[in-house]
Formats: structure tokens, sequence, C-alpha cells
């Protein structure tokens, strides 16, 4: 595997480990980077079903895709009921093109490893905060939001195992 084709899965995966760097002072706040984190999940799964020759790496990837288009439609179907605005994934992934790591040096699934802990460690920590919120009911949809985190974090609990998992099999330099 060449480092054009790492530096893809990491550009996809980039997106979804800066999520989490601040506070979800506001619903649309929250919604920005839980959909900017769940886009990227499903691009470098995606990404990882093409480029990868391990069984492990495609079976955890497949449920990266299901299980984040899931949440992912959920998030935009609440969105929507409060008209709070959701980049596209158009934009989103303009966005994650402009992020640029340096993995030349890691295998793909070691890179692809790597970044879905980062990804999930990050994830977990926005939906703490979100789930942790004392909530406004002056704030559109933010009831439901906090909700909607809430029942989100066993899951992102578990893909995080299930990624040290992964790494712990496909270890980098």
């Amino acid at each position: 595997m060449d480092g054009f084709n790492v530096r893809h899965l990491v550009l996809a995966v980039a997106l979804g480990s800066c999520i989490g760097s601040a506070l979800a002072a506001t619903s649309n706040d929250f919604v920005d980077k839980a959909a900017a984190g769940g886009i990227a999940e499903v691009e470098a799964s995606r990404m990882a079903l093409e480029k990868s020759a391990s069984a492990d790496v495609k079976e955890f990837a497949n449920m990266m895709i299901t299980d984040h288009s899931k949440a992912n439609d959920e998030l935009a179907a609440l969105a929507k009921k409060y008209d709070i605005e959701v980049p596209d994934s158009t934009t989103l992934t303009k966005q994650a093109k402009e992020k640029i790591l340096d993995m030349r040096d890691e295998s793909f699934d070691a890179a692809y490893a790597d970044n879905q802990v980062k990804a999930h460690e990050e994830a977990i920590e926005l939906f703490k905060k979100e789930a942790n919120t004392v909530t406004d009911d002056r704030v559109k949809g933010a009831t439901e939001l906090k909700g909607f985190a809430q029942k989100m974090l066993p899951a992102l609990e578990k893909h995080l195992g299930m990624a040290k998992t992964l790494q712990a099999a496909h270890p980098g330099k």
C-alpha cells in the first residue's frame, strides 16, 4: 500500500479525530461535531473495505458503516425536526481532505485501527458532555439531543473496545 492511499484513509478519519476538542455549548455545536465524526467513520470504513485484506478489519469496518450510518440518519432526522442545520457530507468530506496526516510509516490496517481508537475516544467525550448537559427548554431539540447522546454512548463504548482489540492485532511502528 502506498502512502497516498493511506493518506486518503487518514483524511476521512482526521475529521472524526477532531470531535470532542471543545464543549458542545449549543445543540448546533453538538450536531455539527457528531455529524462530522459520523460521516468520517463511514468514509474511513468504506476505504478500509477497499484497502484492507484483513478479515477482522473488514468485519469491523462493515459494523462501523452500518452502525454509524444508522446513527447519522437518526441525528439528521432530529436536526431536521428542530430546524438545526447539519453540514452536508460534501462539505464534511471537503473539510476532511483539508486535514492531512503523514502516516507513511504505518500499514493501512494499523493506521485505521489507531485512528478508530482515537476517533471513538473523542466521540465518547463529546457524547458524554452532551448526555450530561443541563437541558434548556429554550434551545431547540436540547432534550432530544441529550437523549440521543445517552442512547448512543453504550454503542460508542463497545466500538472503542473493539477498536482497541483491532489495534492490538494490528500494531503500528
